[in-house]
């Protein structure tokens, strides 16, 4: 007797989430082929064969004010797709990531009988704790991807599921850098460094000029060093294509990618990265690095003492200690990046301390998480 046909709402915010759900649409389609999917999501999404009802990148802003700026556009969006899902009432939705504009949206679903499933655990551990009464109601079940998280979910009542992080399954536990600068024709010799702006526009309008004059300041150190920027769009390609005109950069040996973030992690000696899901790419690929970030400046007074923790980069809050410098705000300026990054990069005990704790977390977060994601979803389709 054949299935009925399931379908599920899922949507993702951003360039992570976008990765993280394709890799669990696979999964799930292992075992339910007959599934649809409808939501928003990114091209890695729409390649498993996703139907979008809106793009992506209308929510990929981050802040409070950013957010305030487009707060209206993002209501909207959120308001029709609740239409949407009601008219059309999927069999499960899947939130990823994207707490503060998924939850209210699981929450009117729930309310309607929908089971919400949240997958990227909310950082309630390192600031805004109090949105687990909100989670509690909004979420049928949460999908962590960090070990110390589940405990805070079962204390509340909420279900839970540790399934680790899919960047541990993808990346090898010893990257071939040899054989990638072979492969991108970088000298043995040379000191490359590798430069991660972020995947937001705003990220890389507010740390390309930064960048550049910390490429700058390292070749002043090491002639022969080459810097490889991996970005992730055409839009913030031209970012910083216009930054590098505006500083008069063009001596500089900069190498501009689409995308290839991870073969250029592989093949540097150190990692400039903004903070986010690419200092934790940097960590699983054993490569030294220093994490920045720069935000609106009242954004920034708002956020910061809301923390919980001293820290902001993820090797950092996962190892529960500074493993490697974060320069936030202020204090990133090109001079304390350049030295930070040449102090890091020059210490050998430093860096074969750093590729044995990165080893270790590697280990912790290699669980098999697209398959272990879809077995804790799939009781959830019936049919």
């Amino acid at each position: 007797m054949p299935q009925k046909k399931i379908t599920i709402g899922i949507v993702a915010g951003e360039a992570s989430g976008d990765m993280l759900s394709s890799h669990l649409m696979a999964a799930i389609k292992e075992s339910r082929p007959d599934v649809k999917f409808v939501g928003i999501g990114g091209p890695k999404m729409q390649s498993e064969g996703m139907d979008v009802l809106f793009p992506m990148e209308k929510l990929a802003v981050n802040g409070y004010i950013e957010v305030l700026r487009h707060y209206r556009e993002i209501a909207g969006i959120r308001r029709k797709l609740r239409a949407y899902f009601l008219e059309h009432r999927p069999d499960l939705f899947i939130a990823v990531d994207a707490p503060d504009f998924n939850l209210d949206l699981e929450l009117a679903l729930k309310q309607h009988g929908i089971p919400t499933v949240h997958y990227v655990s909310p950082s309630i551990w390192a600031w805004r704790g109090e949105r687990i009464h909100k989670i509690k109601r909004a979420v049928t079940h949460m999908l962590a991807l960090f070990p110390h998280e589940p405990k805070l979910y079962q204390q509340a009542g909420v279900p839970v599921d540790y399934v680790g992080h899919p960047l541990a399954d993808i990346l090898p536990e010893q990257p071939k850098r040899a054989e990638m600068r072979e492969t991108m024709r970088i000298p043995p010799q040379a000191k490359v460094f590798a430069f991660l702006p972020g995947s937001r526009q705003s990220e890389v309008k507010r740390l390309a000029h930064t960048y550049i004059e910390t490429a700058r300041l390292i070749l002043k150190k090491f002639p022969e060093a080459r810097f490889l920027v991996p970005l992730v769009s055409r839009e913030t390609r031209g970012i910083f294509e216009q930054a590098i005109r505006d500083s008069e950069a063009y001596e500089l040996p900069i190498t501009l990618l689409f995308g290839h973030a991870q073969d250029a992690m592989i093949a540097a000696d150190g990692v400039l990265v903004a903070s986010g899901t690419a200092t934790l790419e940097a960590a699983l690929l054993k490569r030294p690095m220093v994490i920045t970030y720069r935000m609106n400046a009242l954004t920034w007074r708002l956020m910061k003492p809301k923390g919980y923790q001293p820290y902001y980069g993820l090797p950092n809050i996962l190892s529960g200690r500074f493993v490697v410098p974060e320069l936030m705000q202020e204090d990133a300026t090109p001079e304390n990046l350049a030295q930070a990054l040449l102090n890091l990069v020059n210490d050998k005990n430093a860096v074969m301390e750093l590729e044995q704790i990165f080893t270790g977390l590697h280990r912790t977060l290699r669980q098999n998480t697209a398959q272990k994601a879809a077995a804790a979803i799939l009781p959830y389709l019936k049919g």
